[in-house]
């Protein structure tokens, strides 16, 4: 017993993952009072840690992956906070790039549950990512991080991450999403976004209008100078990421795929120079160059070859990317008209052929000889379900693909059987089917799939999907198959 009455501690990593995760029965409760609570209560381990918050409504992993991987080939220890994770929770903590261990996880939630029912009596239960987000800092304090780059997780003014102000803060751009909680406009999420520029910071957005006007009021409110930032100019694509040219370094290697890292990358050169004009690290050339080219990003534009998988022992190719909202649908339908002819079973010339999600697409037709994309798709109820469907309409490459529409993991999932109807309506002629779990709609996927796979739609279903494709040793969590 823990000394609380009816309060049993964690016995094991799994029952440290259950404990926290039974905090999201409170739900999502913006607000910074719960979580200024339990870092009190914790010894405030943030006050003694600097670095970067980085928010925005796409991009943000992107950035922090960016950023970490320049931090690390500088031979710093940054604490990193992706989020939501892929196959393991101990993703969602990271040091230099690796997540923390079971053994460490497994302590900090026991130090943090009765700390949590403590302010609870007084501030109402914390939420699963309020705990998680003070147990993320408390971690750091302990293992001595030279810095930590966050994500943030919902927003911005009222997330639990703006608990703590690291001194730089950047918000990637301004989308529609989470309408129900950060408003309805784009302007309305800006001011949500922008309240982490906070007093004495340094500042970087590369948002454009109509939300560049909120977040420059806010820094100008805050005193801050803040450092507007372009897409890096492409020099080239292809299947292993871009070549870009930034300021001072010429012509970069960039190791994630999709045009829309582009913009990405500009911001996590800007953040790499606020902190190194807060004198908080020194990121040199070399290390930027060769941090930018050995970032990766799991779930997001990865593309993954699978030897002998496909049909009758053919190879497959397994395009992963979380794209749940139309802005990062849109980006996706991009990335995958400029990839497709890299990728499996594309041919020369042309055809006819619809968009998935109403006409021809934008800007033309695909390959007559090319074997269609499948298309594995599930969603959270919640979220724009037909926005998302027209934007990948706009893919050239999508025309005329095998749809699989299936349940994400979780109870906020969209019923496939729904999401295939929704599907119907934009498109009645397409080819769609409904598979129960991701289990078997990646299995039907890969198994007749002539041309490359696509899984999209939720970064849930794209994590069930890599856990299922990807063996990685460092996320096997005590009593996986194959664990230690």
């Amino acid at each position: 017993m823990s000394g609380l009455e009816g309060f049993d501690l964690p016995a094991s990593f799994a029952d440290s993952v259950a404990a926290l995760q039974a905090r999201g029965r409170f739900g999502i409760r913006l607000g910074l009072g719960r979580t200024r609570a339990l870092l009190a209560a914790l010894g405030h381990p943030e006050l003694g840690i600097r670095g970067a918050l980085i928010g925005g409504t796409n991009g943000k992993g992107s950035v922090v992956a960016l950023v970490g991987a320049c931090l690390a080939a500088e031979g710093y220890r940054a604490g990193e906070t992706p989020k939501p994770h892929l196959v393991s929770y101990r993703e969602r903590i990271r040091i230099a790039g690796h997540p923390i261990t079971a053994a460490d996880f497994t302590r900090l939630v026991r130090a943090g549950l009765p700390v949590a029912n403590e302010v609870a009596r007084r501030h109402g239960p914390p939420t699963e990512f309020e705990l998680l987000t003070a147990l993320a800092f408390r971690h750091f304090a302990d293992v001595g991080v030279d810095l930590a780059v966050v994500e943030v997780g919902l927003g911005g003014r009222l997330d639990a991450t703006h608990a703590w102000d690291g001194g730089v803060a950047a918000i990637t751009n301004v989308d529609l999403d989470h309408t129900e909680y950060l408003g309805p406009t784009v302007e309305a999420i800006a001011r949500e976004k922008a309240a982490i520029i906070m007093p004495g910071d340094l500042a970087i957005t590369g948002a454009t209008d109509p939300a560049l006007g909120p977040i420059r009021r806010r820094a100008r409110r805050a005193g801050v100078a803040l450092v507007e930032v372009s897409p890096a100019r492409v020099l080239a694509a292809d299947r292993h990421g871009l070549l870009v040219e930034l300021p001072g370094l010429g012509a970069v290697r960039v190791g994630l795929l999709g045009r829309h890292q582009a913009a990405n990358v500009a911001v996590a050169d800007a953040v790499l120079d606020a902190l190194d004009a807060a004198g908080i690290a020194h990121i040199g050339p070399d290390a930027r160059r060769t941090g930018y080219a050995a970032a990766r990003w799991p779930g997001r534009l990865e593309l993954l070859d699978l030897p002998g998988a496909g049909p009758r022992g053919a190879d497959a190719e397994v395009l992963l990317d979380g794209a749940h909202n139309p802005a990062g649908a849109r980006s996706l339908a991009a990335a995958l008209d400029e990839l497709r002819p890299e990728l499996r079973g594309f041919a020369g010339g042309t055809a006819a052929g619809g968009a998935v999600a109403g006409g021809t697409g934008a800007g033309g037709t695909v390959a007559s000889a090319s074997a269609p994309v499948t298309l594995v798709i599930g969603m959270m109820a919640d979220k724009d379900v037909d926005g998302l469907i027209a934007a990948l309409g706009t893919s050239r490459a999508l025309a005329g693909a095998r749809v699989i529409a299936t349940a994400v993991p979780g109870a906020r999932a969209l019923a496939p059987e729904v999401l295939a109807a929704r599907w119907h309506a934009a498109v009645p002629d397409a080819d769609i089917r409904v598979a129960p779990d991701p289990a078997a709609a990646l299995d039907r996927a890969v198994a007749t799939a002539e041309g490359p796979v696509v899984v999209a739609g939720s970064l849930y279903l794209v994590g069930a999907a890599r856990a299922r494709l990807v063996d990685d040793p460092e996320l096997r969590d005590p009593g996986d198959a194959g664990s230690a």
